[in-house]
This record gives structure tokens, C-alpha cells and sequence, in this order.
């Protein structure tokens, strides 16, 4: 049995071993130069004598059995896990788009470093993700001028069997309790403007009450998660995430799916769900206790995309000169009237760039009402024309 994972996350590389304790011939694709992803950059040391971990390696196709590799390298398989990840979703405001404002997750992976950036800072957004962040730069030496939660901590409260079966998390968060002391709730970052930053308290639907003005040099951002789901732009999903069964198998015959492509529920969540992808794709009932983790998780999950929803009144926040494409330089005023994203990208622009609108495709469907399509593209990243010319020709 040939079981290739792709992402070496904690959901990746739980797959991996899992796989290859079954028995399987497994190979572990990744990205990065070191196993880990995000939330273990670094420190991961991932070691399997079963896994064959191919670095530095971007996977882009998917087809009849076959992973495409940058290279050009092409890897068969039995059965396929996806465990890419997801990426920080950012919400436009007037200068967003310029110097001192970055994604949370890229101020992490910068923190993990030893880096900075900045001595005031700003951590914006909503979720648990941003008390992280705001930590680890208060640990290296940045002055918090605020953590702004646009959502209220009160939506928990219609959550407590999540939370009773999820209890150990309470735990994580009293960790954060130096970030908490700067949090403010109903509040988030409207504009920036050089080193003064408008802050709006908000309402439930997010719409502006109140405006003041801070001075910060580094604003971070991060409204939840998007998951990488491209390699599979044909499978079943809600709301962006795969949708798997019991075993993590997605609509897709032989594919798989685990960690955050499946929903955002922290790494406890993820590792269990590569646990029981790896049993599943080798062939193997997956452990019991595995199941029952998920299950678990999967109930923290749901209730953290109910609690820290995106209000509708972030829209509100944008002027007509507001940047909404960054690739290409497409401002609110660019957006066309469109029955669809595709007649959207082809009128303004928006999503046509380099990033192939990974950043600002939802956004600019929210803006404009038209449907979003998941991103669904056949090629999942940027790749030379030479190496599709490279390709096999099919008899």
C-alpha cells in the first residue's frame, strides 16, 4: 500500500506515522524546510524510519492516482491524505495594504524567530488565535497597545457542551493571561494611517459605534482561517472545508483529508484526525480513542466558527479608494456589477494576480454579493509553463 501525505503539520505528520506503523509505504510531502507547519515551526524533529519526507517539495496537481510535484517529479499512490493547512484570512480597512500591517500568523512565524518588527504593536481580529500572538510578542519585548476581539467572549456562553468536553483548553488560556489584561472585546482596527491607528468599538453586526485613535507601529491581523483545499478543487466541502466521513475520506475516492482543510479546531484536533486518515489509508480500522479525540474536537470546532463568525458590518469599514486586491491593485471603486466570480475576476481584475485570490477572492464576493466558488482552480500553485510542457503526453 503506497500512501502519500501531503502538509507535515501536527494532522501530516500523525498520518504519516500512523500509515507507516500499519505497514504502508509512506511518503510525507511538504513545503516548508522542516516538518512542523505553523503551530510547530521548528520544533517538530519529525523522525520515522517508515516515512520517506520529501522537503522544500510543493505538490500542484492531483490527477488518476498520481501526486505532481515542483520538479517536475510525479509520486502514485494508493490512497492520498491532504493535510495542507490553512492560511490567515485578512479583512480590508483603509491602509491595510501599507507599510505596518501584517497577518498574525505571519507575526508568529517572525516571533518563533525572534523577531518583532515593531515596538508598539496592534493584534486585531477575532478568535482564540489572536492571545498566541499578542504573547509571544509581549515575550520578546513589543508593547501591547491592544488585543481587539470584534466578537464578545459571551457567545461561549451557549457553548458549554463544547466547552465541558474540551475542558483542557481552559488550561491553554489562562497561559494567555498577560495577553488578556490588553483585551478589549467589541472592538477592532478600522483604518492606519502612518502610525496612528483608528479603533472602532463595535457593534453585533460589526458596524462602527465609536472611533479613537491609537499610535502603533505594527498592526496584526487575523479574522480566522481559510483552508488550502486546492489539490482537490473537485471534492465535496461546506463552507470552504472538506467535508470527510468517519475515516477523514473525502467525497474523492482514495483522498483524505485531515487537520484544518477539514475545519479550524486546534492541533489536538488535527493530529487526531491524521491518526485516523493514516489508519484509514493504509487500510486499517482507525484507534478508538482516535475517533472519540475527533469527535471531541470537531464539537470545539463548530463552536468556535459560531462564536467568532464574521460580522457583516466590516464591509462598512471601506472607503471607495479602499485597496481589495493587492496583486493587482483593485480598490472597492473597481468592483464591477457581476452575476459570478469568474465574470468578477475577468471585469475588475480582482483574484487575477499572483496569490490567485487567496486573499481577497472571499472578500470581494462578500463585497459584491456574487457567490463564491471555493477557489476551485486545477493548478494549486504558481508554476513554470515549462514544466506542464514537460508532462508526459497521454496515449
Amino acid at each position: 500500500m503506497r500512501v502519500v501525505v501531503v502538509g507535515a503539520g501536527p494532522a501530516g505528520m500523525a498520518a504519516a506515522r500512523t500509515a507507516a506503523d500499519a505497514g504502508a509505504h509512506v511518503t510525507m510531502v511538504d513545503a516548508e524546510p522542516d516538518a512542523g507547519g505553523q503551530y510547530l515551526r521548528g520544533r517538530a524533529k519529525f523522525s520515522h524510519a517508515g516515512v520517506t519526507h520529501l522537503k522544500n517539495t510543493e505538490a500542484w496537481l492531483v490527477e488518476n492516482q498520481t501526486l505532481h510535484l515542483r520538479g517536475p517529479r510525479q509520486l502514485g499512490f494508493d490512497a492520498l491524505v491532504v493535510a495542507t493547512g490553512a492560511y490567515d484570512r485578512a479583512l480590508p480597512f483603509p491602509g491595510w495594504d501599507g507599510p505596518g500591517v501584517i497577518t498574525a500568523g505571519a507575526a508568529q512565524a517572525l516571533a518563533k524567530q525572534g523577531v518583532t518588527l515593531a515596538e508598539r504593536v496592534i493584534v486585531t481580529g477575532t478568535g482564540p488565535f489572536l492571545l498566541p500572538v499578542a504573547t509571544a510578542l509581549r515575550d520578546l519585548g513589543a508593547t501591547l497597545v491592544g488585543v481587539y476581539e470584534a466578537n464578545s467572549p459571551l457567545a461561549w456562553a451557549r457553548e458549554a457542551r463544547a466547552v465541558l468536553a474540551n475542558r483542557h483548553k481552559l488550561g491553554e488560556l489562562a497561559g494567555y493571561r498577560k495577553a488578556l489584561t490588553h483585551l478589549e472585546t467589541r472592538t477592532a482596527v478600522v483604518a492606519k494611517h502612518g502610525d496612528r491607528v483608528t479603533v472602532a468599538k463595535l457593534d453585533r453586526r460589526w458596524r462602527p459605534v465609536s472611533h479613537r485613535t491609537e499610535h502603533a507601529d505594527l498592526v496584526c491581523v487575523g479574522y480566522g482561517f481559510l483552508p488550502r483545499t486546492d489539490l482537490v478543487p473537485n471534492a465535496k466541502r461546506t463552507n470552504d472545508f472538506l467535508d470527510v466521513d468517519e475515516r477523514q475520506q473525502t467525497s474523492v475516492p482514495g483522498v483524505y483529508a485531515a487537520g484544518e482543510v477539514t475545519g479550524i479546531g486546534g492541533a489536538d484536533l488535527a493530529e487526531a484526525e491524521g491518526v485516523v486518515a493514516g489508519a484509514a489509508a493504509a487500510g486499517r480500522e482507525p484507534p478508538p480513542e482516535a475517533v472519540r479525540a475527533v469527535r471531541r474536537g470537531r464539537l470545539f470546532a463548530q463552536a468556535l466558527a459560531r462564536a467568532h463568525a464574521i460580522g457583516p458590518g466590516w464591509r462598512t469599514w471601506l472607503n471607495q479608494d479602499t485597496t481589495v486586491c493587492r496583486c493587482e491593485k483593485v480598490s472597492l471603486a473597481d468592483l464591477t456589477d457581476a452575476t459570478g466570480m469568474r465574470e468578477l475576476k475577468l471585469t475588475s481584475r480582482v483574484a487575477m494576480g499572483r496569490c490567485q485570490g487567496r486573499v481577497c477572492a472571499r472578500n470581494a464576493a462578500e463585497l459584491t454579493g456574487v457567490p463564491f466558488d471555493g477557489q476551485r482552480r486545477v493548478i494549486a500553485v504558481p508554476i513554470p509553463l515549462g514544466e506542464l510542457a514537460a508532462l508526459p503526453e497521454e496515449k
